[in-house]
């Protein structure tokens, strides 16, 4: 696949989803629990059915829709809406100031999922850091690298903080960061963060909140170095 057609593939999966959580979201005030068949869910979106079923994975292992095999795919229990001006806040475009949020609000999510997080969402974290591991190309890492953040969130149980984490997130799906933080990417670093997901999962499900806490926090902050050593060298290129 070219580098061009990978990016048209990102952009409509990442469109694929942001319209996906906007359709469930109505389905669920409308009170109805199945949603349309793939094909007529592509067309209303206007990508390929390949985006469409990359995001509907994303958001069975979420936990907001499920699949039966010859019937469909149907809308989860309704989790609690968020407020309408939490959602309104303005999204940040500074990768800085985007990580100093991240590290105020992810290990304090972490600290209460390990806490809070049921045996089911726990089992889901793991899947969906397995997920990462196996993805093959930028825009599968990102959707699960993301889903998996925002499991995490989930399972702290706090709908406020969710409703914080989600404005944040919407800042990573942007085109510029995405491709940042691939541009970070080395095969180091990819075993780094791998390995940094499964201790976190594993802190959770020991019910560590102190040990969740510190993961996510020396998770983050390895990208935030990154991202500054990254920032450090365009400056020097560009004297």
């Amino acid at each position: 696949m070219s580098l061009a057609d990978e990016n048209q593939t990102q952009r409509n999966s990442s469109l694929a989803l942001q319209r996906l959580r906007v359709i469930v979201d109505q389905l669920e005030r409308e009170a109805r629990e199945q949603l349309p068949p793939e094909r007529e869910l592509a067309e209303e979106i206007g990508v390929g059915p390949r985006a469409v079923r990359r995001a509907l994975d994303v958001m069975e292992a979420e936990g907001r829709i499920w699949r039966r095999q010859g019937a469909g795919t149907f809308i989860a229990a309704a989790r609690s809406r968020t407020e309408s001006r939490i959602r309104q806040l303005p999204e940040m475009s500074n990768m800085f100031e985007v990580m100093e949020v991240r590290l105020r609000i992810e290990p304090a999510l972490a600290r209460l999922a390990a806490l809070r997080a049921t045996a089911a969402e726990i089992a889901r974290m793991r899947e969906i850091a397995g997920k990462v591991i196996e993805a093959g190309d930028m825009d599968s890492r990102e959707l699960w690298d993301s889903s998996l953040h925002r499991a995490v969130a989930m399972a702290a149980g706090n709908t406020l903080f969710l409703a914080l984490f989600d404005v944040v997130d919407r800042v990573r799906q942007d085109d510029n960061w995405r491709h940042v933080r691939e541009a970070l990417r080395t095969p180091s670093s990819s075993r780094l963060y791998h390995s940094q997901h499964g201790e976190l999962v594993d802190a959770i499900e020991r019910r560590d909140p102190v040990a969740a806490e510190q993961v996510m926090r020396k998770h983050l902050l390895s990208l935030q170095e990154r991202l500054m050593l990254q920032s450090v060298e365009g400056h020097a290129d560009a004297g």
